[in-house]
């Protein structure tokens, strides 16, 4: 059946629409009416999102100098002004989940699909259900992460210019009543996958899961349990409910195992992190995760994560003899006379891939969201979920490694024995309850690392571990990390009346609703 597609009246968004990537335009129009946009093609377009993408700019001007700090998953300079965020750069973060220049803004791409929906007869509302259901996890996912960084966002109200083609100022939705909408949205979205069927058309444009219905139901679970589990500390009573009915009944609310949830790159994608790692010498090895965390269990995942490093002696490079990062107190101009003998991120891996693929969630992650779960409220075997998230982490660093073609050595994996002599070594039986809580916590984070430092930020301030030092700064008012991300500029002048009800909430010492440490 011809699905109906919806034209955009406003001119912005027009303009939004023709700028999206190449490699996207058989997907983004529809093909009967090339100069009109298709729910399809504006769910390929906000899946095809570069905040989700290692692109250069996400990972240059957020996940390393905002998120990257706050969680230390990368290095960064012990200067003056360290835990000073660039506030136009996190403007720009905000901006991009509603809409911005390259149409890839989450919120208004679903606006439009809903509008667009709004206007189909049933039977072509059938035919887009299963894009309306996919999309909205995908927004629910992008949403999260907004709560997470900010608190209280615009959500309900956000996107009129495109569901009504006027412009009014959006209301700040309640963070807490967003989780709940959230919570609930992603269940119902799991319910449908498990009985709905993919199609041709569906495969076509789903550029995230390749149309794979089993994947959603997994990813819209797996979401919703690290949301329960976020929640955990703060509404421990609703969170353990939902979570033991989910954990309890594998067959109706499967997981993520055994596979990820990855975005991969562009067919045409040729560009590395280099330069957004080195110029702001966030390709050094991060202290806590390097030398506390992993050389002394001798950690199986050292060598495709990180490089030795060393000097150039009469014109013959001298590789350091051991791995090893430098201390978070060395002082800034120490490090940059010292950084030569200390350890980078491995080039292979992260420096010179092109094929790293958008994290959005993987495996490793849900093995300790269940490891936490099991642990804290005796659902199950904690021990087995802790050692399988850490065998699937050590087999991920090892697949993203492999994914170079740039002609730089990559690694085989290591043995299965390989890596049942390092579980031995964490050791997990040995320790006490709290001690196990906190070794679960650890390697979640380790797993999650530089590419998803906003998720590794957020579980930071949820569990309080790692156990991370950061030196105190000087510079006034900025003398220790923030513990949310400030409102932009332009909410304050082209949103005032709104911004008023969350002003007093917008500094940086605010916690997040889940953040009870």
């Amino acid at each position: 059946m011809k699905i109906k597609s919806f034209i955009i009246f406003s001119l912005v968004f027009v303009t939004m629409l023709s700028a999206c990537k190449d490699d996207l335009v058989d997907k983004y129009t529809d093909p009967e009416k090339a100069t009109e946009a298709s729910i399809p093609g504006f769910f390929a377009a906000m899946l095809n999102h570069d905040r989700v993408r290692p692109s250069y700019w996400n990972v240059r001007t957020m996940l390393l100098i905002s998120t990257g700090v706050n969680s230390q998953t990368n290095y960064f300079a012990n200067s003056i002004g360290k835990y000073q965020m660039n506030t136009s750069y996190t403007a720009q973060y905000w901006n991009s989940f509603y809409i911005n220049s390259n149409g890839s803004g989450p919120l208004g791409l679903y606006r439009a699909m809903e509008t667009a929906y709004a206007g189909l007869s049933d039977d072509e509302k059938a035919e887009m259900d299963i894009f309306m259901q996919a999309g909205k996890v995908f927004v629910i996912d992008m949403a999260s992460k907004m709560v997470d960084l900010w608190g209280d966002i615009p959500y309900s109200e956000a996107g009129s210019l495109i569901t009504s083609s006027t412009i009014e100022a959006a209301a700040y939705d309640d963070q807490e009543a967003l989780y709940t909408e959230f919570i609930s949205d992603l269940g119902n979205a799991a319910t449908y996958f498990a009985s709905a069927s993919t199609d041709a058309t569906f495969s076509k444009y789903d550029i995230l899961s390749s149309g794979s219905i089993d994947k959603w139901q997994r990813y819209a679970n797996s979401l919703r349990l690290r949301l329960l589990m976020r929640i955990s500390n703060s509404n421990e009573s609703t969170a353990q409910s939902t979570v033991t009915t989910m954990l309890n009944n594998s067959a109706s609310y499967p997981l993520l195992e055994d596979e990820d949830i990855l975005l991969e790159p562009l067919t045409d994608y040729t560009n590395s992190l280099h330069s957004a790692l080195v110029e702001v010498n966030g390709h050094y090895a991060p202290d806590y995760m390097l030398n506390t965390l992993m050389l002394p269990y001798d950690d199986p995942r050292i060598p495709v994560m990180f490089d030795k490093y060393g000097t150039t002696e009469d014109g013959v490079f001298v590789q350091n003899e051991n791995y090893g990062a430098m201390s978070v107190s060395m002082p800034s101009a120490e490090a940059s006379q010292e950084y030569m003998n200390y350890s980078i991120l491995d080039s292979a891996t992260f420096l010179m891939n092109s094929k790293l693929p958008g994290i959005v969630m993987t495996a490793s992650e849900v093995s300790f969201l269940k490891a936490e779960a099991y642990k804290r409220w005796s659902l199950g075997d904690a021990q087995t979920a802790f050692e399988e998230g850490v065998r699937e982490s050590v087999d991920f660093y090892y697949y993203l490694n492999n994914l170079n073609e740039s002609g730089l050595t990559t690694l085989s994996y290591p043995a299965a024995s390989e890596v049942d002599d390092f579980i031995l070594t964490l050791d997990y039986a040995s320790k006490s309850s709290a001690e196990q809580l906190e070794m679960i916590y650890d390697q979640k984070w380790l797993q999650l690392g530089l590419l998803q430092s906003i998720e590794a930020w957020s579980e930071y301030r949820r569990t309080g571990y790692p156990t991370l030092t950061f030196e105190d700064d000087t510079k006034s008012g900025y003398e220790t990390p923030a513990t949310r991300l400030l409102y932009p500029d332009d909410e304050k002048d082209y949103n005032s009346e709104n911004y008023s009800s969350v002003k007093s909430k917008d500094n940086r010492d605010t916690k997040i609703f889940w953040d009870v440490n």
